[in-house]
């Protein structure tokens, strides 16, 4: 008995943890097919690791909110996301769209990650080119390395 009802309280708290609420629910199971589609690209800008469709702050709300009103209008996808990143910018996008603007971004890991490469290599090369060369060891050296070692 005690089991049913912590799997009881553990299904109301798990209800509460769904962010979008009964209310914003549209009654066209398609529309909100692609409402919730949609609300899983964009990014909250509050939570900034959540999308909007799990986040639980009012602003993500009120997006939810204008994603199912553009819907309703009769917007395409892409034209629900670009009027959401005209009025938040592509921050809310969590997969941003490669521009010339942001290209930057988009290569400088791997072009830091090939400069690095490229002077460790020199480094290496230097060094290895500069160290004297290792010379075996004389007679006498020898002798007392064998006494050391106790050969």
């Amino acid at each position: 008995m005690m089991r049913l009802v912590l799997i009881l309280i553990a299904c109301l708290m798990a209800v509460q943890l769904w962010a979008v609420q009964p209310d914003e629910v549209l009654e066209d199971p398609a529309l909100e097919a692609r409402a919730r589609e949609i609300s899983k690209v964009l990014r909250c800008p509050i939570c900034q690791s959540e999308n909007i469709d799990e986040s639980n702050a009012g602003v993500a709300r009120d997006l939810r909110l204008v994603v199912r009103e553009r819907l309703v209008a009769g917007d395409s996808d892409p034209e629900v996301i670009d009027f959401v990143v005209a009025r938040y910018g592509e921050y809310v996008l969590f997969n941003p769209r490669f521009t010339l603007g942001n290209a930057a971004l988009w290569f400088a890991g791997p072009v830091f990650l090939l400069i690095g490469g490229i002077i460790s290599w020199l480094f290496i090369r230097r060094r290895s080119a500069s160290a004297p060369p290792q010379d075996s060891l004389s007679d006498d050296e020898r002798a007392k390395l064998d006494q050391l070692l106790g050969d």
